[in-house]
């Protein structure tokens, strides 16, 4: 236990046979329990751990998944053990070891201390962000823009890390089975806990690598993410601001993006109808112009409310 609290820390794994046992036996001694989730591993990731539960045989539990679900489903199956086990607080940890146990305390004290009820992993506060490979800070980058937007935290940064920490209170709260499955899983968690109106605080900490290459497809993980967020935006709004808890948020977004996609279509049909000489007056002209502006700046009022509405929901 870390100071009466029960603590498991989830250990999502994908052919990580050569780093498995190092990520296991550097878990601190105060973790109650460790528990391991095996996706359907081609390689010995399963047997290592299995041989490891001779040191652990109380702390370590392994579950294996009978097909291959991605790491959000590994997330939420060893989600799923941790509240069986009426953990205090559950931890998700890479298998990889790029995440350091040493960092463990600082993840845990602003939960303990009623600060957040979630906390991750911030690697780029520090100088060292700069050992993070070019294409991996690129595509952190224009993703963290966009969840901001998908997700209503505004403040925070380096959202695609997966080294978190939620409460027992927050992780009952979120709809585990609406969470995404694949490795944009910590993004549409941010999405669900906002809308469960759940504090969250960025935690500064270096990255680590161990020279392994990715197993993610930048291409196909950036377009799979976006489109992610996009949904995830529009779930959000409809079901924190829509409906019975009819908002004005939720107008200004719908109205203002209404009002620009009509202002870009007419403009389009302007711009081509000059094109192919087919006259056009003065008026049609400056309604695109003002479509365009007016549907803009109602986004950039409903942006501006929903940063001012979640600000406290972003704490540091």
């Amino acid at each position: 236990m870390y100071k009466d609290w029960k603590i498991a820390v989830v250990v999502p794994a994908y052919n990580e046979a050569q780093l498995i046992a190092k990520t296991v036996t550097t878990i601190p001694d105060f973790i109650d329990n460790i528990i391991v989730v095996d996706d359907k591993s081609t390689d010995d990731t399963a047997i290592i751990v299995e041989s490891l539960q001779h040191d652990y045989p109380e702390r370590l539990i392994l579950i294996k998944h009978e097909r291959n679900m991605g790491v959000g489903g590994a997330i939420k199956t060893g989600y799923k053990k941790a509240m069986a086990f009426d953990m205090d607080i559950t931890v998700v940890m890479g298998g990889d070891a790029q995440m350091d146990p040493g960092q463990l305390p600082k993840l845990l004290e602003p939960i303990i201390a009623g600060r957040a009820g979630y906390t991750k992993g911030n690697r780029l506060e520090y100088d060292a962000n700069l050992e993070m490979p070019r294409i991996r800070r690129f595509g952190n980058g224009a993703l963290s823009l966009l969840t901001k937007i998908a997700s209503g935290y505004w403040g925070v940064i380096d959202p695609q890390n997966g080294y978190t920490a939620i409460s027992k209170q927050a992780l009952k709260r979120i709809a585990l089975d609406n969470v995404y499955d694949g490795y944009g899983c910590p993004n549409d968690i941010l999405i669900e806990l906002n809308i469960r109106n759940v504090t969250i605080m960025d935690v500064g900490m270096p990255p680590v690598y161990q020279g392994e290459k990715s197993g993610i497809k930048i291409t196909r993980y950036f377009f799979t993410v976006c489109w992610l967020l996009f949904k995830g935006f529009f779930r959000r709004i409809n079901t924190k601001y829509g409906g019975l808890r009819f908002h004005p948020l939720w107008l200004f977004y719908y109205g203002g993006l209404a009002l620009f996609i009509a202002g870009l279509f007419f403009a389009i049909w302007v711009f081509y109808s000059r094109i192919i000489h087919v006259e056009i007056t003065a008026n049609e002209a400056i309604l695109a112009v003002l479509l365009l502006i007016l549907g803009f700046q109602t986004l950039l009022f409903a942006l501006l409310f929903d940063m001012e509405g979640n600000r406290n929901l972003n704490t540091k």
